[in-house]
């Protein structure tokens, strides 16, 4: 794979806003790092996409850096929302948060593989007041 393939299927990815399994593998892997949380295969990827983005938390990811090389990618974003499910062990609180959200990706055959997610949950527990 070259960098600009690997960039071309995050394109697509990103474009997609969550709703397209076709840059996906067939045995995609995404995993929380924190916890350990995994998602196999494209339905479950978007099940925990949408818990994420629609249903613990009301939120867009705004992107602040992306790095691009030959079958990897790696991406930070400010996930920006509203906190509206228990998440961490925290009832929904109604509060906006804006946490650091890092995944680092890697491409085969120009679809995502793999997806190690870092989410920042001390940040997001400051930000609501439970810490």
């Amino acid at each position: 794979m070259s960098v600009e393939s690997t960039r071309a299927t995050m394109d697509r990815y990103f474009n997609a806003d969550h709703s397209d399994t076709s840059m996906l593998a067939d045995d995609v892997l995404f995993i929380v790092m924190g916890t350990r949380q995994e998602a196999r295969g494209p339905e479950a990827v978007l099940s925990l996409l949408n818990y994420f983005y629609h249903v613990v938390f009301d939120a867009t990811p705004i992107p602040t850096n992306m790095v691009y090389a030959d079958g990897k990618a790696v991406g930070e974003w400010d996930f920006a929302g509203k906190h509206t499910g228990e998440f961490a062990g925290v009832p929904a609180t109604g509060k906006e948060v804006h946490v650091p959200l890092c995944v680092v990706y890697d491409i085969e055959n120009d679809q995502i593989k793999q997806a190690r997610i870092y989410f920042e949950v001390p940040a997001f527990l400051a930000q609501v007041g439970a810490m």
